[in-house]
């Protein structure tokens, strides 16, 4: 039997934030073509761990991306095939939308050179797919936070890389532009793109194929989203306070009421 691929890989990692150990010797691999959510309670290690997959962080191990050790990647092959959407992520304010969003075409272009029709078209089908082209024009500093979060998706979107890792890429936005996010995911795994993204929304990280479980620093529990063992992880994780439900042919998560003997005193 051939051995399944992977597109992304850690072994044996550790990280340091402020010289404080984040990272406990995490294990991980994803394969190509599959949505991987990361999910836990504050503190897990969760955005930590992405950044270091996407090489923004040092670590001690090793991460490998397809069958290189991700630093073995020269910078522009490593940035057309990883794209990045960080959590509030810092931009320059008084940039076009447009032109945010052509940030996502740097690395196919050549040094210092201008966009040509390609990068253009590209750029503006992805402002269209996140409902963002009407405002291509106005500074990004003029949008609310929810639209703000539309512009930088736009512009991850259009490095068009195989592999897309994205931290709290819902942050700000409303419900049906989180429904829009889940449908440009799903779109982006039938045409074989891996996605890897840490979430807090946990109904919507059970549809994707992967759950990936974090507390303390290290992974409890990796597997599909429809196993029941994924279900009793996310379950553990948070202490029992959610439980996870089949609703209308969906696994949704659910809170708990707290055990309390009695009702919980609020201070005045």
């Amino acid at each position: 039997m051939s051995p399944v691929p992977v597109a992304l890989r850690a072994r044996d990692v550790g990280a340091r934030l402020g010289g404080v150990p984040v990272l406990h010797a995490v294990d991980l691999a994803l394969e190509p073509g599959r949505w991987t959510s990361i999910v836990g309670p504050n503190g897990a290690g969760k955005s930590t761990l992405l950044r270091v997959l996407a090489g923004l962080l040092p670590h001690q191990g090793s991460v490998w991306l397809g069958e290189r050790l991700l630093s073995q990647w020269p910078a522009r092959e490593r940035a057309r095939t990883l794209a990045w959407l960080g959590q509030s992520e810092s931009a320059v304010d008084d940039l076009s939308v447009l032109d945010v969003a052509l940030l996502g075409r740097l690395p196919h272009q050549a040094w210092l050179a201008k966009p040509n029709a390609q990068d253009l078209a590209v750029v503006e089908k992805y402002l269209r797919l996140t409902q963002a082209w009407d405002w291509r024009h106005r500074s990004l500093g003029a949008l609310s936070g929810g639209e703000r979060q539309r512009v930088l998706l736009a512009r991850a979107l259009s490095v068009e890389a195989d592999m897309l890792l994205m931290d709290e890429p819902l942050a700000n936005l409303d419900p049906p532009h989180q429904a829009d996010w889940l449908q440009i995911v799903r779109s982006l795994v039938a045409r074989g793109t891996t996605v890897v993204s840490v979430l807090h929304e946990v109904s919507i990280a059970l549809q994707a194929d992967t759950l990936v479980v974090m507390a303390q620093g290290r992974i409890t529990h990796q597997g599909p989203t429809s196993d029941p063992r994924s279900h009793r992880a996310i379950e553990q994780v948070f202490g029992q306070r959610i439980a996870v439900h089949a609703v209308q042919g969906q696994w949704v998560a659910l809170p708990v009421s707290a055990p309390f003997s009695k009702p919980m005193d609020i201070p005045e």
